[in-house]
C-alpha cells in the first residue's frame, strides 16, 4: 500500500472512530440514560459532531486524497487501477462525501447535532403526552437549521430541488423526480389491490391481539434472531421507546425492541428487521472497517434488508410453520395450539391502521408516500409547522379512509423528524421494491429455499446476501449495485408480482400477475 494511501487510511479511521463515539452516545441516550442527562448528552453530540465534520472537510483530508489518488493511479504501467478496487472506491465515495461535508459550516453540524438530541427527548414527552403542540418549537428548530443545510448545497451535484439534497444524504444518487415517479408507479398498483381485498372475505386476526406476556415476547424475539445470525458476543438487543439497529464498531452491533402485551407481532417482527439491519452491517468486508466504505450509506439498500428479513421470511408461509408451534408453547391461552395457516393468514391481513410500523405489506407504501409529500411541503415552506397536524390528518383520512384522533397515533408516532432526518422516509418504500427484486432472484438461486425457511436454516439465505450486498459497504451506489447483483435498475414489478402472489394466496382471490 502506498504511503499517501495509509496516511489517508489512518486519517479516516481516527473520524470512523469519532462517528463510533457519537454513535453511541445517541445509543445510550435512546436505551439507558437518565432522563436528567439530556441536556447534557446533546451537547456531547454536538460537540463530537463539530470535532468529526471539522477533521473530514480539513484541507489536509483534501490533499490526501489527492496523494492517495495520484500514487493510485501511478502505480500499475499497464493503464490504471481496477476501477471496482477497493482502493479506487474508497477514493470516490471519500472525495464526494467530503466535497459535500466541505459546503456546511462546522457550527451549523453541532448545531444540527444538538437539536436533533434536544428534539429527541422533546419528542419522547410529547408522544406520551399526545401533544404535537410541545414538540413544535423543537421542530421549528430543527427545520430552520436543515434550510440552512439545504442552502450550503442547492447549485451543486444537480440537485434541483431543496429536497434532493435532504433524500441524497441517505440514498446517494437518487433524486426526488426518479422517487416521486417510483412511488406514483407504486400508489397506483397498491390503491386497486387494498380496494379489491376489502371487497374479500375478512381474514380474522384476532390472534394477533392475544395475549402474550412480555417475558414469552422477549424468548421467541431472542430465539428468532439468533436463528438469523445474532451472536450474544458481538450484538446486544435493549429495550427503547422506537426501535433502531447500529453498529458502533467491529464487533459491536446494538439492535432495539418494544414490546406489548396486546400486539405481540410488533416484537416478534420488529426484532427481525433490526436484526436485518445489523446483519447487513455486521457482513461488510473486514478490509472496509473503519473507512467511509465501510458502512453501508444506502438506506434504501439498508431497508431492503430488514423488510425482506421481517416481511418475506418471517411472513412468509414457510417461516410460519416454524414459528406457529413455538408461539403456542411460550404464549398459551388462546394462542395454545395456534395454527401455521392461522398465522400465515393473519399475520398478512390487509387493513388500514395508524401506525407505519404496525402496518401490512400493502398499505405501508402509503405510509412512506405521505410522509415523502408532507416533508416536501415543510422544507419548501408551503406548509407551517403549526398546520402539520391537521395536514397530517387530512392525507391520512384520503389514504386510509379513518380518522386520526390523537397526535401520538398521527404526527408524532416516528422519531425521524426529532431527530433531523428528512429526507429518510422514502428509503423504507424502496427498500420494499429492492427486496422484491432481490427476494426474486433468491428464489431463483437457492435451491429448496423454503424447505431451509420451514426448518429454521436461514444460514444459506444470510450468505448469499452477503455475497451479494452486505461484504461491498459503500462501494457502490445502489442502482449499480442491484444492476451488478440483483437486475437492477430499482422496479416496482418484482414488489408487486411478489405482493400479488403473497395476498392471492392469503385471501383466496386472484389479484392478477
Amino acid at each position: 500500500m502506498s504511503s499517501q494511501m495509509q496516511a489517508l487510511k489512518t486519517r479516516l479511521g481516527t473520524i470512523s472512530d469519532l462517528a463510533g463515539a457519537s454513535e453511541l452516545a445517541a445509543w445510550d441516550q435512546q436505551t439507558k440514560m437518565p432522563p436528567n442527562g439530556g441536556k447534557a448528552r446533546a451537547e456531547m453530540l454536538g460537540t463530537l459532531a463539530s470535532l468529526r465534520h471539522g477533521a473530514f472537510t480539513d484541507d489536509e483530508t483534501g490533499r490526501l486524497l489527492e496523494a492517495a489518488a495520484a500514487e493510485l493511479d501511478g502505480a500499475d504501467g499497464r493503464g490504471g487501477p481496477d476501477p471496482d478496487s477497493d482502493d479506487v472506491r474508497l477514493i470516490e465515495v471519500t472525495r464526494r462525501r467530503w466535497e459535500k461535508s466541505r459546503r456546511v459550516p462546522t457550527e451549523l453540524e453541532g448545531e444540527l447535532a444538538r437539536a436533533s438530541s434536544e428534539g429527541q427527548e422533546a419528542w419522547v414527552a410529547a408522544r406520551a403526552a399526545s401533544d404535537f403542540k410541545s414538540f413544535a418549537p423543537y421542530l421549528e428548530r430543527i427545520l430552520k437549521l436543515t434550510r440552512r443545510y439545504v442552502d450550503c448545497h442547492l447549485g451543486h451535484d444537480g440537485f434541483q430541488c431543496a429536497y434532493d439534497v435532504l433524500i441524497d444524504d441517505y440514498e446517494p444518487g437518487i433524486r426526488t423526480a426518479r422517487v416521486a415517479e417510483l412511488f406514483s408507479e407504486l400508489k397506483g398498483e397498491l390503491v386497486p389491490m387494498i380496494a379489491r381485498l376489502g371487497q374479500a372475505t375478512p381474514v380474522d386476526d384476532t390472534l394477533l391481539s392475544a395475549h402474550f406476556a412480555t417475558e414469552g415476547q422477549r424468548t421467541l424475539a431472542r430465539e428468532t434472531v439468533t436463528l438469523m445470525g445474532f451472536d450474544e458476543q458481538g450484538w446486544r438487543m435493549d429495550d427503547t421507546v422506537h426501535p433502531f439497529a447500529i453498529r458502533i464498531a467491529a464487533g459491536d452491533v446494538r439492535i432495539t425492541n418494544r414490546w406489548d402485551e396486546s400486539y405481540w407481532p410488533m416484537s416478534l417482527y420488529g426484532a427481525m428487521h433490526e436484526c436485518g439491519h445489523g446483519l447487513y452491517e455486521a457482513g461488510v468486508a473486514p478490509e472496509l472497517r473503519r473507512l467511509p466504505t465501510g458502512s453501508p450509506e444506502s438506506l434504501g439498500m439498508h431497508e431492503s434488508q430488514s423488510r425482506l428479513w421481517e416481511n418475506m421470511v418471517g411472513r412468509g408461509r414457510a417461516f410460519c410453520t416454524l414459528l406457529a408451534p413455538r408461539v403456542g408453547e411460550l404464549a398459551g391461552g388462546d394462542l395454545a395450539g395456534l395454527d401455521a395457516d392461522q398465522l400465515y393468514r393473519a399475520i398478512n391481513r390487509v387493513k388500514p391502521t395508524f401506525i407505519r410500523v404496525e402496518a401490512d405489506e400493502a398499505t405501508y407504501g402509503l405510509h412512506i408516500i405521505l410522509r415523502f409529500e408532507l416533508e416536501q411541503e415543510m422544507v419548501e415552506g408551503r406548509l407551517a409547522i403549526a398546520d402539520l397536524p391537521e395536514a397530517w390528518n387530512a392525507k391520512f383520512k384520503d389514504s386510509f379512509g379513518i380518522e386520526v384522533t390523537d397526535d401520538a397515533d398521527g404526527v408524532l408516532q416516528d422519531v425521524h423528524w426529532s431527530g433531523g432526518m428528512m429526507g429518510y422516509f422514502p428509503t423504507y418504500a424502496l427498500g420494499n421494491l429492492i427486496a422484491g427484486q432481490l427476494w426474486e432472484r433468491a428464489q431463483a438461486e437457492i435451491s429448496g429455499l423454503d424447505d431451509q425457511l420451514a426448518a429454521g436454516e436461514l444460514v444459506e439465505l444470510r450468505e448469499w446476501l452477503r455475497r451479494r450486498v452486505h461484504r461491498h459497504g459503500a462501494k457502490f451506489e445502489t442502482e449499480e449495485l442491484l444492476e451488478r447483483e440483483g437486475g437492477g435498475p430499482i422496479s416496482v414489478a418484482p414488489f408487486v408480482r411478489y405482493l400479488k402472489a403473497k395476498l392471492s394466496d392469503v385471501y383466496g382471490v386472484d389479484l392478477g400477475d
